[in-house]
């Protein structure tokens, strides 16, 4: 049983790269395309740091847990979160965006860090049957979300 576990679905959506990272990278957008909040409507959701870009995060609490998810770093392409869920784990989430005329191919992954725990080596296990629906679902609320007349407002991204 592997430390790291990663799960990963692919979507379409009908918005350029810059859009979707604008929006992913702020907690407030965030929130909207949030799949945990499509499951859990009661998910309390706590904006932390600052509003958008790297250090724009957010403390949850909700049927499946508590923890925070703090965004750690935004390229023209890519944002990526880390996701503190205390005893339960610690994970990086990704959301990597490719144009594609115009619209643009989403890649969303989580990877679980179960570190020695032997528990969350086994969770790790049942990963993409437990994990890949609440991911589908990210994808689908990106999909679904209004893009006509958005104002794309730019994010200071770091180069790697």
């Amino acid at each position: 049983m592997s430390r790291f576990t990663t799960v990963t679905r692919q979507g379409r959506v009908p918005a350029t790269p810059a859009q979707i990272t604008a929006l992913v990278s702020s907690t407030a957008g965030f929130t909207v395309i949030n799949p945990h909040l499509t499951q859990d409507p009661n998910l309390q959701i706590t904006p932390r740091g600052v509003a958008s870009g790297v250090g724009s995060a957010f403390a949850f609490r909700g049927k499946n847990g508590k923890g925070t998810q703090t965004v750690t770093d935004v390229t023209a392409s890519s944002v990526e979160y880390a996701i503190d869920m205390g005893g339960m784990g610690q994970s990086r989430q990704r959301i990597d965006i490719k144009p594609d005329g115009a619209e643009s191919i989403v890649t969303w992954s989580m990877t679980l860090d179960a570190g020695h725990n032997p528990l969350l080596r086994l969770f790790g296990l049942l990963a993409g049957k437990i994990l890949g629906p609440s991911v589908e679902i990210g994808i689908r609320n990106l999909a679904a979300h209004d893009w006509a007349g958005k104002t794309v407002h730019t994010v200071a991204t770091s180069a790697h």
